[in-house]
C-alpha cells in the first residue's frame, strides 16, 4: 500500500510502499477513504511535539471502509464506515481513566503520533477507539469532525451557556463551531491574523457577528473566547476582551509561550482553562448533535502524494476550512 511517512523533524513527508498492516485482536483494519489534515499534524512534522513514533504514518481525522476483523472484534463489521481520531488507546485502570477523563490519561497513545494514522491507502486502529459514521454525507465531508469537530465541541463545551463568543483562528475547527452556534442562536465574533481579509469574509458568510484580527476589539464584550490559533499571545488579547466572569479556553494541543500579562485582566473571575485530547464519551454526544445540526463542512480535497503540499498550504493559512487527503 502507499503510504506517507514522517521519518524526522523538518523533513518532508516522504511518499512510500508499505505492506498493509494485518489487524491484532480488537483491532479493524480500514481502507481508508478520507482523512483530514490537521494543524497538529504541522506541530508533529515541525518537531513540536515530543517523542513520536519514528517512522509515523501522520494523519488523526481518519474516514474508512472496515476491510478485515482482528480476533475478537465485535463492534463493526465489514464494510462499515468508521472514523478514527486523534486518541487511538488509554490504559483503562489509572485513576484517570476510571475517573472519566482517559483524555489525561499519562499511557495514551494517539494516531498518526504514536500510531500509525490514515495518510495511508489502509490502517488498523482499536475498535473501542473507533466511532460508527453515517453512509452519508461524503467521506471527504466527515473527515473533518474527527477532530476539528470533535475537539471544537469539547472546546465550546467548556464555555457553558456562554451566550456571546469570541473565535480566535478562524480554521477547520472554528467554522465548524461557527455552525453550531448559528444553529442555536449564539452570536460568535471572529477573530484573523491582521489583514486576512478572505478569512473575515468567510466567517461572516457563515455568520459571524463581527469579524476582525486579533488586536481589533469586538463591538461588545465576549462571555468567553475559544483559542484556536497556537499563538500564546492570544491568551491575554482574549482576557482582556471577556467580560468578568468570562471564560478563556485554549483549544490547542500545542501553543507558542503566554506572555506575562497583568493580573487585572484575569482578576474578576475570568477563567482560562485548556482543552486536552478527547474522550470517546465526547465523540459520542458530538456526533449525536452533529446529526441533528445542519453542519456543511468546507473542504479542500488532496491526493494522498500531495500531503506535504496540503500541510504547506495550511502552515500559510491558504485553506479556508480543512484540507483533506484522498488516497
Amino acid at each position: 500500500m502507499r503510504a506517507m511517512l514522517f521519518e524526522a523533524p523538518g523533513a518532508p513527508l516522504r511518499l512510500a510502499e508499505r505492506p498493509v498492516p494485518q489487524p491484532a485482536a480488537g483491532q479493524v483494519l480500514l481502507k481508508v477513504e478520507a482523512c483530514g489534515v490537521c494543524r497538529t499534524d504541522l506541530h508533529l512534522v515541525d518537531g513540536e511535539l515530543p517523542d513520536p513514533l519514528l517512522p509515523v504514518v501522520p494523519g488523526h481525522e481518519i474516514v474508512g471502509r472496515v476491510a478485515a476483523l482482528g480476533p475478537g472484534v465485535s463492534a463493526f463489521c465489514g464494510g462499515q464506515r468508521v472514523g478514527v481520531p486523534w486518541l487511538g488507546w488509554t490504559c483503562g485502570e489509572c485513576g484517570y481513566c476510571r475517573a472519566g477523563q482517559e483524555n489525561l490519561c499519562d499511557a495514551a497513545r494517539f494516531t498518526g503520533y504514536t500510531l500509525d494514522g490514515g495518510y495511508a491507502e489502509y490502517t488498523v486502529a482499536d475498535q473501542r477507539y473507533c466511532f460508527a459514521l453515517p453512509d452519508a454525507p461524503s467521506a471527504v465531508e466527515l473527515a473533518p469532525l474527527l477532530c476539528a469537530g470533535l475537539i471544537g465541541h469539547r472546546a465550546l463545551a467548556m464555555a457553558g451557556d456562554a451566550r456571546r463568543i469570541g473565535l480566535y483562528g478562524f480554521g477547520a475547527a472554528a467554522h465548524i463551531v461557527a455552525q453550531v452556534l448559528r444553529h442555536q442562536g449564539r452570536p460568535f465574533y471572529a477573530f484573523t491574523r491582521a489583514g486576512d481579509t478572505e478569512s473575515q469574509r468567510f466567517a461572516r458568510e457563515l455568520g459571524a457577528a463581527w469579524a476582525g484580527s486579533g488586536a481589533e476589539n469586538p463591538p461588545e464584550p465576549l462571555d468567553a473566547a475559544l483559542i484556536f490559533a497556537p499563538a500564546g499571545e492570544l491568551v491575554p488579547a482574549a482576557l482582556r476582551r471577556v467580560r468578568k466572569g468570562g471564560t478563556v479556553v485554549c483549544a490547542g494541543i500545542h501553543m507558542s509561550d503566554i506572555p506575562a500579562f497583568p493580573y487585572d485582566i484575569l482578576w474578576g473571575e475570568r477563567v482560562l482553562r485548556s482543552v486536552a485530547n478527547l474522550t470517546r464519551a465526547d465523540g459520542a454526544r458530538f456526533f449525536e448533535l452533529a446529526a441533528a445540526t445542519p453542519i456543511a463542512t468546507h473542504v479542500q480535497p488532496w491526493p494522498l502524494e500531495a500531503a506535504q503540499e496540503a500541510l504547506d498550504s495550511l502552515r500559510r493559512g491558504a485553506i479556508q476550512g480543512a484540507a483533506v487527503l484522498v488516497p
